[in-house]
């Protein structure tokens, strides 16, 4: 829908012009400043920084807990296994947190779901810190994984409603990274706050994280479009007494069970039916699952066979940071290259367009998995060789799983764009599953097949993986032109 120059709007759709017809439709004007994308460029970034971090506090809290396992098992009388569900029933709150969240914000806005499951998650870390048992323990970490799914959820949604599509390259880049730098530095923090002064901590410094953001979350305006519109409309059929005049989104109104149906229901349709959605959310979701790998084979790796500390295994995550730095960098320069794409292409390029990232950073993940396996001990000699080496192999990990997630994230939402919500819904629960799973059997795996072929394992999984954006930079446009929900252009 555009506004022309004399204050009338086009709608493509006949059915839906015969219901606006003798109605003042209330949209954006030209340079409206009520528009998010015309506000100041330094309150854009205040948004976006605080958007980027949010998902950051959560994607840590994930991985925190992970500096004192053998405090929880010592305090508790678990096992590892029943231990990593800690880790694992936060990681489904985070996918299926967002089957909710996401039809709300689109009744209500975005900022309402900001702010209150932030503080619900907030509440729900005192009784992991104080848990007398294991259940309890788990329960509440379910539901702090439930809750802190909101930034998770909303994140993307309110950068692309700040931003132009040419403006919004390195915005996207921190919403890429953040996930997976959060994550990251969780053990980093959590294995001294461990050593130190125990898991309880760990829990309490993780609440006082999420309290800060979600101060900050309170700061954040309303930015989702439909809700900025109805509240205009609102106040000019106050102002006026018309009550003519409304927005699309109160025309075309859909409840919350129809929006709650879609949501619960065709994510897992459009996986079953299209291969696109199918095989990029399992590419995304090895990428995931395997950083929470990491979470539990460093451990084994650098605590088990080189005998470090809980602190020093955390700092080895610095790696990734360093991968995930250089990736930081090169998605600007990914989307300059699909924007100059577009450009030759008439001002739009194909969804494949957005899959040379992924081709370029999926080699790097099963490279990066060689080098921890075959440099590990006993490979390099028993007792260990140089730690530089499987510490190396964060670099080439960090940086092709941000590289592959940048592309692979836009290419689901420019390959589907009547279904994006719906495509990147069943991407999380995918992923989040992938991610749940890892934590359960990696330590096993590694104590089973030693720490060379298990890293070969999962390095010769990634590489079955590899060809998978080749083949739809290739075929991508025939697979869609005989689906019914993806983009045919």
């Amino acid at each position: 829908m555009d506004t022309l120059p004399e204050g009338h709007v086009v709608i493509d759709d006949p059915e839906k012009a015969k219901r606006v017809k003798d109605l003042y439709l209330v949209t954006w004007l030209p340079d409206d400043p009520e528009d998010p994308r015309n506000w100041s460029t330094t309150w854009r970034w205040y948004i976006t920084g605080v958007a980027a971090i949010s998902v950051i506090q959560v994607a840590f809290a994930s991985a925190v807990i992970t500096g004192d396992f053998k405090g929880i098992e010592r305090d508790l009388h678990v096992g590892s296994v029943v231990t990593a569900l800690s880790v694992s029933l936060m990681v489904c709150g985070f996918g299926l947190g967002p089957l909710v969240i996401s039809p709300l914000s689109e009744l209500y806005g975005r900022r309402p779901l900001w702010i209150f499951p932030s503080l619900l998650y907030v509440v729900f870390n005192i009784p992991c810190a104080v848990a007398k048992n294991i259940q309890t323990l788990l329960i509440c970490r379910f539901f702090c994984g439930l809750f802190a799914s909101g930034p998770l959820t909303l994140a993307g949604g309110t950068i692309s409603d700040i931003w132009d599509n040419n403006e919004r390259g390195f915005a996207i880049a921190l919403f890429a990274a953040a996930p997976y730098g959060g994550a990251a530095l969780g053990p980093i923090v959590g294995g001294f706050i461990g050593i130190t002064v125990g898991w309880r901590w760990i829990i309490w410094v993780n609440m006082i994280f999420a309290g800060v953001m979600c101060c900050f979350a309170m700061t954040l305006p309303e930015t989702f479009a439909p809700a900025l519109l109805k509240k205009r409309a609102r106040k000019l059929r106050h102002k006026t007494g018309r009550t003519d005049i409304v927005t699309e989104q109160e025309i075309f109104k859909v409840s919350f069970a129809h929006l709650l149906a879609d949501t619960l229901i065709r994510p897992f349709q459009m996986l079953v039916t299209e291969p696109i959605l199918l095989l990029m959310s399992l590419f995304i979701s090895l990428i995931y699952g395997l950083l929470y790998a990491f979470f539990f084979s460093f451990p084994v790796v650098f605590g088990e066979d080189y005998a470090y500390n809980d602190g020093i295994v955390g700092i080895m995550f610095c790696s990734v940071f360093i991968g995930l730095a250089i990736a930081l960098f090169v998605t600007p320069l990914l989307e300059k290259d699909y924007l100059r794409r577009a450009a030759a292409k008439g001002g739009r390029a194909e969804p494949e367009d957005r899959l040379i990232g992924t081709m370029i950073g999926g080699p790097f993940v099963p490279i990066a998995l060689f080098i921890f396996g075959w440099t590990s001990p006993p490979a390099v000699m028993p007792g260990g060789g140089n730690w530089v080496g499987p510490a190396s192999a964060g670099i080439p990990f960090g940086f092709g799983m941000v590289i592959i997630y940048f592309s692979a994230n836009a290419y689901l939402i420019d390959a589907f764009p009547g279904y994006v919500a719906s495509a990147l819904a069943a991407k999380t629960v995918v992923r989040s599953g992938a991610g749940a799973a890892m934590p359960l059997f990696m330590v096993q795996m590694f104590h089973g097949l030693g720490n060379g072929w298990a890293a070969s394992l999962l390095a010769f999984v990634s590489c079955a993986m590899v060809p998978i954006p080749f083949l739809f930079y290739k075929y991508g446009k025939q697979i869609r032109a005989k689906s019914k929900r993806a983009s045919a252009l």
